[in-house]
């Protein structure tokens, strides 16, 4: 495999400067072991190409409008069913339990992707199927990142108690919410039916904003509190590289 290097630094220093604000020739050229000549060469290109930009005040050089056009084509030509599905598959297969991936509509939460585990409880859900947040994990895992006022709409009116275990308190509800933010993950606690748990995590976009979550979902005799202890790092690290394959930059943001 031939490399041009080039080719090759150029990439680099583009890939440096998504890790910063701004940063200047010295540094890069101390960073990638290059001559400051060599580094400002390789900027100017870039600069005249609009890959990057230099603020005329400090000196110091950012990543350039160019990439939003770009990233607009890419984000417009993405498949997100198609790329989320690898990593559903993968947990489905690994867990044996009932896969999820959902976004919200309208206030309710859509399931748009689904891989059924191979073991005989069947999940009652569907593609195309319509569930509240408030009770779901993938709702909450959605509610919990969701602009304030809008989650509100959502969650501040009379809320419909499915089962014993449904918080329909705005109080303990707006708690549920910080705790998902605090682990990075939710549980739908026999909240929707009983004899169902399920745990998930949340979705985000090139932006850093939550778009959508998966979940991992079983009977709770075999989602046991254990259970859902052990499937929690795996599904939240599941999470992260889902996010990272749209574009998330993950720059100490928890998911």
């Amino acid at each position: 495999m031939k490399i041009i290097q080039s080719v090759d630094r150029s990439l680099k220093i583009i890939d440096l400067l998504s890790k910063h604000d701004e940063i200047g020739v010295t540094e890069i050229s101390e960073k990638m072991g290059l001559h400051k000549s060599t580094t400002h060469g390789i900027l100017t290109t870039l600069e005249v190409n609009r890959f990057v930009k230099q603020n005329k005040d400090t000196k110091k050089y950012s990543l350039g409008l160019k990439f939003i056009e770009i990233s607009r084509i890419v984000l417009d030509n993405l498949d997100i069913k198609n790329i989320i599905k690898p990593y559903l598959k993968k947990l489905a297969d690994k867990y044996d339990e009932t896969v999820h991936f959902a976004q919200e509509d309208d206030g309710m939460v859509v399931y748009l992707e689904k891989i059924e585990s191979s073991r005989a409880v069947v999940i009652k859900s569907s593609i195309g199927k319509r569930n509240p947040m408030y009770c779901t994990g993938v709702g909450k895992s959605i509610l919990a990142y969701m602009d304030e006022k809008k989650s509100d709409e959502i969650i501040n009116k009379p809320l419909k108690k499915l089962t014993k275990n449904t918080k329909t308190n705005y109080k303990e509800l707006k708690e549920e919410f910080e705790k998902v933010r605090r682990n990075g993950y939710a549980i739908d606690d026999e909240e929707i039916e009983i004899g169902l748990r399920c745990i998930s995590a949340p979705i985000r976009s090139h932006d850093g904003k939550v778009f959508g979550a998966i979940s991992i979902s079983g009977p709770s005799v075999r989602m046991t509190y254990d259970r859902l202890e052990e499937l929690k790092l795996p599904l939240t690290e599941t999470a992260l590289e889902i996010s990272k394959s749209l574009g998330y930059r993950d720059r100490g943001i928890e998911i």
